[in-house]
């Protein structure tokens, strides 16, 4: 399982740099910059919306700490 820092990163890559990152998220740039950073995480609502725009190839929960919380593990 890939470190958040490095989730961000490959789904950066897959969009082809930071500003079209955000502009296919509908954020900012800086935005997208802070996540890389470790001084901001992604926002719920921008992890689902990325796993339904790359159909799966990045899931929610990779993207979002507040959604791996609320996985459970029976």
């Amino acid at each position: 399982m890939p470190t958040l820092y490095e989730s961000y990163s490959q789904l950066i890559a897959r969009f082809g740099g930071q500003q079209k990152t955000a502009e296919a998220l509908g954020c900012t740039q800086p935005s997208v910059s802070a996540w890389v950073q470790g001084k901001a995480n992604m926002s719920a609502t921008l992890a689902l919306k990325a796993e339904r725009i790359t159909n799966g190839e990045f899931k929610a929960v990779d993207l979002c700490p507040a959604l791996a919380l609320l996985e459970t593990t029976d």
